[in-house]
């Protein structure tokens, strides 16, 4: 049996009762359709999910489909549509290589192309949603190929139809449309601006915005090294709690705040990490906090996904004492629960 830590940035996890690898369309639907109603687990590059020591008891489908079609227009800019296995940031990469711009603050982030809408994956100011026009998709339930516009795709933040009727959509390919151009857009979040020597607001050279872009992420351990323990992770854990106005009028005067379109307020899980006493380095058995930044959970090198559930129960526990607010974990767990 295949070892599921094998795959995983995390690189724990048990074994899987049944591990396909599949590389077209025909190859993926053929999977899906072998596993019939039972557990099915799609893999892309496995930076997202936390699999239990027991490992998963139904089929494993690990997808890397990577073909890419271009349609490029001299006043509307390009469509892209790509296999839903390709690693995102070479496809970021491939998009600014080709005079592409839209994607440049997405770039570093781990994982393929296909688990882009599903998360509805973002940094900077920036997410995925805002340059996806089509997903297309294989419905488990009523074994069908289909489509979904921008519109029908149940976007907001870090989520979308696709993972809140979790396990029914399997992803085939993702399309975008971008600009054609070397300036990106305007530049909004200020730690990025910063780092760029430009303003809130101004714009930046595309390539200079990648550049600057990983070397953030790099400097927060968020891109994956195999050399350093310190990026054994999934990225950032949890999710910004998006909170009641109310309950954002009760935290501290320096905690961040950023009003939503609702009425309600957006807070950093980082903030209130650190401010409850969650500290860079702290580790329960081989599970980590990172030494670069709190909001990624780490294996130190001999970690089990429990050591690495137990260090985010017990950092989520500190929150909720702290501040009364539950942090909710933006890596997917199989077989495990913060609850």
């Amino acid at each position: 049996m295949t070892e599921l830590s094998d795959y995983t940035s995390f690189r724990v996890g048990g074994t899987a009762k049944k591990f396909i690898e599949v590389s077209t369309e025909a190859e993926i639907i053929a999977a899906i359709e072998s596993a019939g109603d039972g557990p099915l687990l799609i893999m892309g590059a496995g930076t997202n999910i936390l699999v239990s020591d027991e490992g998963f008891k139904g089929t494993v489908i690990r997808i890397s489909n990577n073909d890419l079609e271009s349609e490029v227009d001299a006043c509307s800019g390009a469509t892209l549509k790509i296999g839903a296995g390709e690693d995102w940031d070479d496809f970021v990469a491939t998009t600014i290589s080709r005079g592409f711009a839209g994607l440049e603050t997405l770039s570093g982030i781990p994982g393929t192309v296909g688990a882009a809408p599903i998360q509805n994956i973002g940094a900077y100011g920036h997410e995925a949603s805002e340059f996806i026009t089509r997903v297309r998709t294989y419905d488990r339930k009523e074994k069908k190929l289909t489509t979904f516009t921008n519109s029908e795709c149940g976007f907001s933040y870090r989520t979308s139809r696709f993972k809140t009727e979790k396990d029914r959509y399997v992803i085939l390919d993702v399309s975008f449309q971008l600009r054609i151009g070397e300036e990106s857009a305007p530049i909004i979040y200020a730690e990025l601006a910063e780092a760029l020597g430009i303003k809130v607001g101004e714009k930046a050279l595309v390539k200079k915005t990648r550049e600057v872009t990983l070397a953030l992420r790099e400097k927060k351990g968020m891109l994956l090294n195999k050399s350093d323990h310190d990026s054994w992770s999934a990225g950032s854990f949890f999710t910004n709690p998006i909170i009641d106005a109310n309950v954002a009028e009760k935290l501290p005067a320096s905690a961040p705040r950023w009003p939503q379109a609702n009425g309600r307020v957006k807070t950093s899980a980082a903030w209130l990490m650190e401010n409850a006493g969650v500290h860079k380095g702290d580790s329960i058995q081989g599970a980590r906090i990172s030494t670069k930044h709190v909001l990624a959970l780490t294996n130190s090198g001999n970690a089990t996904a429990s050591d690495i559930t137990a260090l985010a129960r017990e950092a989520q526990k500190k929150v909720k004492e702290a501040f009364g607010i539950t942090l909710e974990p933006e890596v997917n767990l199989i077989g495990l629960s913060l609850l």
